[in-house]
């Protein structure tokens, strides 16, 4: 990360823009048009059905409870690690990176103000293979967060000093 400004900034920006307005559409559409959270389920396909969640917790619905202090101090607390990830993001270089910080940034937003109007955070995509489920319901945001993380680390590991070097805006002088 450099001190210098992102040349990829306003790309990065709106692309979390789009992270966190999907994440906000879709939520609207299953517990509006769609009314999932009476009807609880909707199978969808033989692998993946629309189930409602309220997720108190973080990731993996860890630290669950319901109490105002706990949504208080997860509101405060991912909006501090929202407003690291675009401190980083405008300075960061590589544009692969600020795609990432984007796609964290994007669904950290979507989450805050699920639980800022709601208490909770709304989850409903349930990927499943029989009675199996790999992955806890989840939502976009989740989904967003997760892939950026994801991404940095594969970045960091396969790509190391090569990853601001590939796709680093070249200079002008």
């Amino acid at each position: 990360m450099s001190s210098a400004r992102s040349p990829y900034l306003r790309f990065g920006l709106i692309f979390a823009a789009v992270a966190f307005l999907l994440d906000q559409v879709t939520k609207w559409i299953v517990t509006v048009p769609l009314s999932l959270e009476p009807k609880g389920q909707i199978e969808l396909t033989s692998f993946f059905n629309l189930t409602w969640a309220e997720n108190c917790g973080i990731s993996l619905s860890m630290f669950a409870s319901c109490t105002d202090t706990t949504r208080w101090t997860l509101v405060a607390v991912t909006g501090i690690v929202a407003a690291a990830v675009a401190f980083w993001m405008t300075r960061e270089q590589a544009k692969g990176d600020v795609i990432a910080l984007a796609l964290i940034l994007g669904g950290a937003l979507g989450n805050i103000v699920d639980r800022v109007r709601f208490g909770y955070v709304v989850d409903f995509a349930d990927l499943h293979i029989g009675d199996f489920r790999p992955f806890m319901i989840f939502n976009v945001a989740d989904a967003c967060i997760t892939i950026g993380v994801l991404l940095l680390v594969a970045r960091a590991l396969l790509l190391g000093e090569k990853a601001g070097q590939a796709d680093a805006k070249p200079s002008v002088d």
